[in-house]
């Protein structure tokens, strides 16, 4: 499939929108378009081959503009009423919830996206909608850990872990929707107190990436790690073996199971507020949402399906089940900006 728009990053600076249009397309615009616009964050296999099934069945084309999220957000500011966007795809609710308190997002009314997607897992006034979620879990050295002596992300910051706790910078936006969950459902202090407790006991400043700290964990710098599910399953589905051995020596604990439940994240799609072609996004969101798509995010790219009743990638059936975090996903957004504060006042760099 080749993909209609493409993007060039320079210097930081956005390149390729769309064309202007011609005199000859503004006359003709009532004429039912065959294509969707999707900026999106995300650069996973799967959703290439999602794209490409959508073609297939609806004939309908997808362009693609792929950049970071905030590039995207910023992009689509900037061109205002005149974007191209139909459909934009980001990780993590907070970014959905910036995107839509710009201004940027459009109510997608739609009876099967309420059907396929929990209340949780989309914006309650249905700008966006998640399409999978992924469990911020805590990775511990097989070795090294007995894993009975970690329930819950508060144990992340008593003594016995001093020196121990490999985790991003404060930087990711993971971290701070993992904080902003704690101030959702336990307030503004116990959130402090959690980043401060979490912070003197790191086994170095934080740096790299999710996998590079199970990285870490297995050359011995730290015991436990925190981290996303699905990066797990890349290290173990990985061509280099160093990221496979990696893999194989941590286990994974779902923490606070006898409290509020482990903290998720999703992926999500919403609609642009200025879509051109708003039927066609509104179906290649739908589809998103489908049986079909979601057991692709599942197997592909070791996400959870979003949609009740779709069976899960052997490797997340094999952790077992688990109690998710039941606080709807739009207050990570509302809260993102103290977790922001917490963490530079307790010094997370």
């Amino acid at each position: 499939m080749k993909f209609a728009l493409k993007i060039l990053i320079v210097g930081g600076l956005l390149v390729g929108c769309a064309p202007e249009k011609s005199s000859q397309e503004t006359s003709q615009e009532s004429t039912p378009s065959t294509s969707v616009n999707v900026y999106t964050h995300r650069h996973y296999e799967s959703d290439q081959q999602l794209f490409e099934r959508f073609e297939e069945v609806t004939g309908i084309e997808v362009n693609v503009i792929n950049a970071s999220a905030d590039e995207l957000i910023n992009r689509m500011e900037l061109e205002g009423e005149a974007s191209p966007a139909d459909v934009l795809i980001t990780v993590d609710a907070g970014r959905l919830h910036r995107a839509k308190e710009k201004g940027l997002l459009q109510v997608a009314d739609s009876e099967i996206l309420e059907a396929n997607v929990p209340a949780k897992f989309r914006d309650p006034e249905k700008h966006w909608f998640g399409i999978t979620y992924r469990a911020r879990i805590i990775a511990y050295s097989l070795d090294r850990v007995d894993p009975t002596t970690i329930t819950t992300y508060e144990t992340l910051t008593e003594p016995q872990w001093a020196n121990k706790v490999l985790i991003r910078s404060s930087s990711n936006i993971y971290n701070q929707s993992l904080l902003a969950s704690i101030i959702a459902s336990q307030g503004t202090s116990q959130a402090k107190s959690w980043a401060s407790g979490v912070k003197e006991n790191m086994a170095r400043e934080p740096k790299g990436n999710d996998r590079d700290q199970v990285k870490a964990v297995a050359a011995g710098l730290g015991d436990v790690a925190v981290l996303n599910t699905y990066y797990i399953g890349k290290l173990l589905d990985s061509d280099d073996q160093e990221e496979v051995g990696a893999g194989e020596s941590i286990g994974i604990i779902f923490p606070n199971q006898e409290g509020r439940g482990t903290h998720v994240n999703i992926s999500g799609v919403a609609m642009a507020k200025y879509a051109p072609n708003p039927e066609n996004a509104l179906k290649f969101i739908e589809f998103l949402s489908s049986d079909e798509a979601q057991m692709v995010f599942a197997e592909t790219n070791f996400e959870y399906p979003v949609k009740p009743g779709v069976a899960w990638a052997p490797l997340l059936t094999s952790w077992g089940e688990f109690n998710t975090d039941t606080l709807n996903l739009a207050l990570l957004g509302k809260h993102n900006k103290e977790a922001v504060m917490i963490f530079d006042e307790v010094g997370w760099k």
